[in-house]
């Protein structure tokens, strides 16, 4: 079995393949003891290996790696920054500097499309990237996602307050609101869709109709219905990581 892990600065996304690469277990947790108490519950686990994407720390991330060998004696294998992958050029001046987990989206989705793609990856925070028909990443955008939006509306203004349940139910529709909860969830949707909607006619300006479209993240839901054609793939990083860190 192989464990993949996708660390975030929030969240740990991890899933478990068996030898025919299907996926045994999985899921999204916000510390490694969680991550441990998931892996526990994953029947007949026998890990012969562990491949990591990460945009923690040096530190953080070496600590996870040590205490997997420690746990379940297994090497990780760690993505690193790269100037090119699979025909994929990074476009970023300094190409460090590059989010890891943007960089394996990209390759993972220009080995899929062959040709010119935009990837939306709709989180915490929202990214896009453009890759060129040839493989060449133009570059690409970060602005606040629905959540951090959300929460900063709620941590700065004083009479915005309302729990889960509640944003939940005031996305029904996307008309006025009437209420402070349907005008803040309300206006942070249309604000998402709204960056969607622009990133598409940036790519248009670019290739035509000449490209794919691929979502990704916890909020990609939210947009498919204004990208009837976009390949909705919450395992795009992973797809990326395999990639990167081939195993024998």
């Amino acid at each position: 079995m192989i464990l993949e892990l996708d660390c975030g600065n929030s969240f740990i996304k991890w899933r478990v393949l068996d030898r025919q690469s299907a996926v045994v277990g999985g899921g999204v947790v916000g510390s490694t003891e969680e991550l441990l108490v998931g892996l526990d519950k994953v029947s007949g686990l026998t890990l012969r290996a562990a491949r990591m994407v990460s945009v923690r720390s040096d530190d953080e991330t070496s600590a996870l790696a040590n205490l997997l060998f420690e746990r379940f004696a297994v090497t990780t294998l760690r993505a690193r920054p790269a100037e090119v992958i699979e025909g994929v050029t990074n476009g970023y001046d300094d190409y460090q500097r590059l989010g890891l987990d943007r960089w394996l989206a990209i390759v993972a989705a220009y080995r899929l499309a062959g040709k010119a793609c935009l990837v939306l990856d709709l989180g915490t925070a929202v990214t896009s990237d453009f890759v060129a028909a040839d493989g060449a990443h133009l570059g690409g955008f970060i602005c606040p996602g629905v959540p951090l939006m959300r929460n900063q509306l709620r941590t700065h203004t004083r009479r915005i307050r309302y729990d889960d349940d509640a944003a939940e139910r005031a996305l029904h529709d996307l008309t006025p609101g009437r209420s402070t909860v349907e005008a803040v969830e309300r206006g942070c949707s249309l604000m998402l869709r709204g960056f969607v909607q622009t990133q598409l006619e940036l790519a248009r300006e670019y290739w035509g109709e000449s490209f794919e479209v691929f979502l990704t993240g916890g909020d990609a839901g939210s947009v498919e219905e204004i990208l009837p054609a976009a390949r909705v793939m919450p395992d795009l990083i992973f797809i990326g990581l395999a990639i990167a860190c081939p195993l024998p």
